[in-house]
């Protein structure tokens, strides 16, 4: 560090022209505006022209030649007193001018923003100004630059900045899979969870579910209005659900027979068998305006949620601005951008202080930027084993092998998970940041505790082997009838954290003798493995429909869900009969007994089809001036969840 101060300072002394290195390189050796500031000879203006290849200043001139929008090009509602254009014109036009930032546009805001006339802030989130290109081009100048102005009216909540993952693949339709995670931001649903899990209304005020369990009655609100301020209604619900029902995204509403509107605040729901998980539609399907959806839909959104779409340059950001028609009151922030990109964009985000939230990875939790805080998550975004219950030799329809003769045996499941150290899981997998996992839901209302095995018991685990046949063969691998205690363990050969949990398990494993062969492989040859070998997978959602589709017996080898081919008579009653539950509330003692009643269950007291490893936490580093209230445990994904209270932010500092 002072080799780099100390040739900061020749240079600026010399008046020579130069450049900062890489901004990442800098900040990943510890460099920070304060360091640099610190000998007395570089001030902000010299940084911010070494930055962007400009010569050093020389005393400030008077009459600084700052653009302005043509008087042609301005309506007179622009200007000022004199004529000239307004603040707000001036940051429009130098908006435009600088998309593409080259160096002489640079050099005259750089020069001219110093006397506030510009806002910065609004000029950087500005529609024509993509952040992520602005990143590779001019990093380090954007960044101090927007650390060192102050926007206009500074007391108040100022514009966000999240660099937190979680781009939409297709744009934002609910009816194809927008909004299932997190704030769907547009579109508003009948219920949301609030941060207990407890189902509250958001559009419906009242429902209710019939005695026979077809029909879901529920009441609207009366003032929820569209963001081009249609008001909506019951036939926007019934539309929107009937055509989830015939669309094939992620909304799956096949057991739904048809939505109708009985008045204009009063729908009914009427579905082909009971089924309580239906709830998760009522939370995640936002609803969607019958008079303006159509085939750009995905692009241009328009619902009743607490925001409106600005822009969306995809693979780079998303700009959003409040709804002023929201049925829940003012937000609070003037806009919030979300940037996407690779990791290191939201971490030089987080580290100078543009960005307000930065997802980040574990090794990177604790390395926290001056005026932001680490927030650790709590998720059930886990991951486990999930073992092959079938002997080896079946075929599915398209040729794929089914079957496992060592994972098929219940001695090898149970002694597994009577014997993996979760703890030591998550140290060496997480860092620590992290929890162990012994089920699909942990911590989740539907979850059964009784049905764990701690684990980190290898006297058991040796026991539960031996009684079973499974003797040590001289190669140190159990063996019985003749076959060995190997299999191979395959996880995503791209995701590191799979990798170090495969090496773990299969490392903890060889010590009471059962020789696991991990293998890292891509996604389409995992598919056509997956139901012959024993993969490490990752699951974890605010529903319970998730664990029937994983340990349901109509779901065997239905793609990635029960890939195992699990069967057991007992465990699908238990699941029927959640889902044919009066409520959601009655239905939980049905799901847990599903995992374990005393006697069966998949869980690990019973047929032990998983073992279970981590729960992951989602990592973030936030800004100190930003309260996010009480957080919601987070589903699988790292991202997007966050926002789920996103309305309810609030900005702590003058």
């Amino acid at each position: 560090m002072p080799v780099i101060l100390a040739s900061l300072q020749s240079l600026t002394q010399a008046g020579r022209q130069t450049f900062l290195p890489d901004s990442m390189s800098l900040l990943g050796e510890g460099i920070h505006r304060e360091h640099l500031l610190s000998s007395g000879q570089i001030t902000d203006s010299y940084l911010l022209r070494l930055a962007t290849n400009l010569q050093p200043p020389e005393p400030r001139h008077r009459g600084c030649q700052q653009p302005t929008p043509p008087a042609t090009d301005t309506p007179s509602s622009a200007l000022d007193d004199q004529g000239r254009a307004k603040p707000q014109a001036r940051n429009e036009h130098l908006a435009k001018n600088a998309a593409l930032l080259n160096r002489a546009s640079l050099r005259m805001f750089l020069e001219c923003v110093q006397g506030n006339e510009y806002d910065v802030a609004s000029v950087a989130s500005h529609p024509e100004v993509s952040m992520r290109h602005l990143l590779p081009t001019i990093s380090l100048a954007l960044i101090l630059t927007l650390a060192l102005v102050p926007a206009a009216g500074a007391q108040q909540a100022p514009a966000l900045v999240l660099a937190i993952g979680g781009e939409s693949d297709t744009g934002f339709d609910p009816i194809i899979g927008w909004g299932r995670y997190g704030n769907p931001l547009f579109q508003a649903p009948l219920l949301r969870f609030d941060a207990e899990l407890n189902l509250v209304g958001d559009l419906a005020t009242e429902w209710s579910l019939s005695e026979d369990r077809l029909t879901w009655t529920l009441t609207l609100r009366d003032d929820a209005r569209f963001s081009d301020g249609v008001p909506l209604t019951a036939e926007d619900v019934a539309f929107t659900f009937n055509t989830a029902r015939d669309a094939s995204g992620l909304a799956d509403l096949k057991v739904l027979r048809e939505a109708r509107a009985l008045s204009p605040t009063l729908v009914e729901l009427e579905l082909l068998e009971p089924r309580i998980t239906f709830t998760a539609n009522l939370v995640g399907l936002g609803i969607v305006p019958q008079h303006a959806y159509g085939p750009s839909y995905a692009r241009n959104p328009l619902g009743a949620g607490p925001y409106v779409l600005v822009e969306w340059r995809e693979g780079e950001q998303l700009v959003v601005e409040p709804n002023p028609y929201w049925h829940g009151g003012a937000t609070p922030f003037p806009r919030i951008t979300f940037v996407f990109g690779d990791e290191a964009v939201g971490l030089t985000l987080g580290r100078t202080g543009v960005a307000h939230i930065v997802a980040v990875p574990p090794s990177e939790a604790l390395r926290v930027p001056n005026g932001m805080g680490a927030l650790p998550v709590a998720s059930v975004d886990n991951r486990g084993v999930m073992f092959p219950m079938l002997g080896a030799g079946g075929r599915t329809a398209d040729g794929k092998p089914i079957g496992n003769d060592v994972t098929a045996d219940l001695a090898i499941r149970r002694a597994l998970n009577e014997l993996l150290d979760r703890e030591a899981l998550v140290a060496l997998a997480l860092g620590g940041r992290g929890a162990p996992a012994y089920g699909p839901a942990d911590g989740l209302p539907w979850d059964n505790a009784a049905a764990r095995i701690t684990g980190g018991d290898r006297e058991a685990a040796i026991a539960t082997l031996e009684a079973a046949g499974w003797t040590l063969g001289r190669a140190g691998v159990r063996v019985k009838e003749g076959l060995e205690a190997r299999f191979t363990l395959i996880y995503p050969a791209s995701d590191s954290t799979r990798q170090a949990l495969a090496l773990g398990v299969a490392e903890q494993a060889r010590s009471i003798g059962i020789a696991i062969e991990p293998l890292g492989r891509g996604w389409s040859d995992i598919e056509q493995q997956m139901h012959a070998n024993a993969v490490l997978f990752g699951w974890g959602a605010h529903d319970p429909s998730e664990m029937y589709s994983l340990y349901h017996g109509s779901n065997a080898g239905l793609e990635y869900f029960n890939s195992g081919y699990y069967r057991n008579p007992i465990v699908d009653a238990h699941l029927d009969a959640a889902q044919q539950a009066a409520s959601f509330e009655a239905s939980l003692v049905h799901w847990q007994a599903a995992q374990f009643d005393g006697v069966s269950g998949f869980g690990a007291r019973g047929d032990a089809a998983w073992a279970w490893l981590v729960n992951l936490d989602h990592n973030y580093w936030v800004s100190d001036c930003l309260e996010l209230g009480p957080m919601q445990i987070h589903p699988h994904g790292h991202g997007f969840p966050i926002t789920h209270g996103l309305p309810d932010w609030r900005w702590v500092c003058d």
